[in-house]
Order: C-alpha cells, then sequence, then structure tokens
C-alpha cells in the first residue's frame, strides 16, 4: 500500500522538536544509522551562533546521509527566519537532481514548532513536500521532576532569576506548545526511570497532547525509524487545530527569554576534569545547557560534551579531519541575564 505522500510525488518532512537536552541529537543519530537504504537529509537549527548538533552529526558516518545532506541553520530560529533563511535552504535541497527521499527537520530546543510548520503551506513548498509528523522528544527524568508541571515554586524560581517574567515560565509554555504540535512523543532517558515512574511521565504528558497522539519510551534515542518515519499526518493541512499558548503572537516571536554565548577553551589533558567543570558550571544561576566538541591531548579523535541539569555526558565520535583545525569549544545557553564572566571562570582551567 502506498502512503499518500508517495502517491502525490512529495518529499515527506519530519520535525523532530524538543526541549533543550532532551535526546533530539541521539534519535537523529539512530535514524541516520537504520534508515534501511533511504536518502535522508537534514535541517538543523541550534540556538546561538554555533551549530554544534550539526558537527555531531556529520561524525555518524553514515553512507545514507553524506556531509552536503546536513544543512545548519545557525543564524536564528527556524521559526524566526522562515522566509529568509529557512525556505531556501528547504529548496536548495528541493531542487537537487538527487533528491532526498525523507527531510529531517531537527529544531532548537526553544523554537516553537507551529510557525515552522505553517511554512509548509507556502505554495512553492507545499506542492513538493508534506509534513509527514512531528515527533516532540522529552526528557523523561526531568518531566518525573516537575520541571514542566504547573509547580508554583519552579515559577517563583524563575521570575527571581528574571524580573521581567510576570506569568508562568516561558520554557513551561515552549515545553507544551511542542506537545500540543506533536503527533507523536518519544520519553527519552528510560533507563533512568523507574517503571511506575515511566506511566507518571506518560499520563502527564497526555495531559497535553491530543487524543490520538502516541507516547513511547526510549534508551540512547533507540526507536524504529520506522515507526517515526512514514506517520502520513499531512501536518500542513491541520496545524491551524493544533492550540497552542502562542496562537495570539505574531509568527515571528523573539527569544529575549534566553541568552547563549560561544566559549574557545585550550585543549585538555583529559575529559574527565573538563566534565567536571562543565558539571560545576550547570548548577550556577540560569544555566541550562553546556554542549560542545573539545581536543584532548594525545587524542586523534573528537571529544562530544554535552550536559543538561545534573547530567554530564562526553564521548569521542571520530577522528579529527585531516584539513580540520582541532579546537575545543562550548556553547552556554541560559535564561536572561546569565553572567558569561562567571560562568567562564568556572569552565576555563586556572
Amino acid at each position: 500500500m502506498q502512503s499518500n505522500h508517495q502517491s502525490s510525488g512529495k518529499i515527506p518532512v519530519t520535525v523532530i522538536t524538543g526541549f533543550l537536552g532532551a535526546g533530539k541529537t541521539s534519535l537523529i543519530r539512530h535514524i541516520l544509522e537504520n534508515a534501511n537504504g533511504k536518502r535522508l537529509a537534514l535541517i538543523i537549527n541550534e540556538f546561538g551562533d554555533l551549530g554544534v548538533d550539526g558537527e555531531i552529526l556529520r561524525g555518524c558516518g553514515d553512507a545514507t546521509c553524506s556531509e552536503e545532506d546536513v544543512l545548519e541553520l545557525t543564524n536564528g530560529c527556524i521559526c524566526c527566519t522562515v522566509a529568509d533563511d529557512f525556505i531556501p535552504t528547504l529548496e536548495t535541497l528541493l531542487e537537487r537532481d538527487e533528491k532526498p527521499d525523507h527531510i529531517v527537520i531537527e529544531t532548537s530546543g526553544l523554537a516553537l514548532p507551529k510557525p515552522l510548520i505553517k511554512a509548509f503551506q507556502w505554495p512553492q513548498v507545499r506542492s513538493r513536500t508534506t509534513v509527514d509528523g512531528v515527533v516532540a522528544v522529552v526528557d523523561g527524568p526531568a518531566v518525573k521532576a516537575g520541571m514542566f508541571a504547573d509547580d508554583p515554586a519552579l515559577v517563583q524560581q524563575q521570575r527571581e532569576q528574571d524580573e521581567s517574567l510576570d506569568h508562568d515560565s516561558p520554557l513551561e509554555e515552549v515545553f507544551e506548545d511542542q506537545l500540543a504540535c506533536a503527533d507523536m512523543v518519544v520519553v527519552s532517558k528510560s533507563d533512568l526511570l523507574e517503571e511506575g515512574d515511566a506511566e507518571a511521565v506518560i499520563a502527564k504528558i497526555r495531559q497535553e497532547t491530543r487524543q490520538a497522539v502516541k507516547t513511547l519510551t526510549a534508551y540512547h534515542g533507540k526507536v524504529d525509524a520506522a515507526l517515526l518515519l512514514g506517520l502520513d499526518a499531512a501536518v500542513e493541512d491541520d496545524v491551524d487545530k493544533r492550540e497552542t499558548h502562542h496562537d495570539s503572537l505574531e509568527d515571528d516571536h523573539d527569544h529575549d527569554d534566553f541568552d547563549s554565548f560561544i566559549l574557545d577553551l585550550p585543549s585538555a589533558p583529559a575529559p574527565e576534569a573538563l566534565m567536571s567543570r562543565v558539571m560545576e558550571a550547570l548548577g550556577l544561576d540560569g544555566v541550562l545547557r553546556i554542549k560542545g566538541v573539545v581536543e584532548i591531548d594525545g587524542k586523534d579523535a573528537r571529544h562530544v560534551i554535552q550536559g543538561v541539569g545534573p547530567r554530564v555526558d562526553g564521548f569521542y565520535d571520530r577522528p579529527w579531519g585531516a584539513e580540520e583545525t582541532r579546537q575545543s569549544r562550548l556553547v552556554v545557553i541560559g535564561l536572561k541575564g546569565i553572567d558569561p564572566t562567571a560562568i567562564e571562570t568556572v569552565l576555563r582551567p586556572g
């Protein structure tokens, strides 16, 4: 049986959304490694000036997604740059002689999915693509801890960090909007949840999703690609019915609630000390996420560091390229008003 997009000749597009550190990159890496011969193209949108996720994904070395198939938008959130940046990037893919079988878009953790999906209603895009589905990746342990529940203590804490907040946490609204637009929800880091906890997290998520939306649990992003690709949801046709907090706002919102900056560091003698400093920096007021690619003395491979909340992960992903400049660069993302000097003092070796 042919799917609707196959019979229409349209290229299917899967939008993968999710909060900072939820596990989107792990999920996409797994899709690439299990593409079953499909030619995939990725559009990656990272908040901040450096798309570190693109570097990590290029390291996967999978034949079904070559380096020219990974396109980055690094000068702003997709939903803020639809006309100037995103549409031309998408058209670049669509005009290739060897077109992709499927396009996967990873949004920034701060992106609202709805304005992006509405871009697929543009005539020059709609005739050639269809939004096959929106997959929201959720950090299971974070939801279990109530980080996105209607938690008065958390809201108050964030108000104290940012005096301009006179409403519910913007993080919570972004989280709920991602769920409201989803066709499928993947609860990541299931290995850190007890069985009863996973059920409680799924019950909480179902309060924000539409009735037909399925919720899966995943460990290290391992979800069968066939479950994620081929949902045939044609989201562009019903996106206006998916109600979100920001429906009353203009599509071109901003990210004034958040700051990010890049920190270049010297090479490190070993990963452990740097990961320890990243852990310490994550404990500073307002710091949400730290990630990057670093050089380790005496090692021919790049070391990837990703930290969010109380967790810091690190792994060697691939050898440095012969023409590649070896460098150590971290991106720090936090609430508006974070102190770059204090954060750098912690991260930079003494």
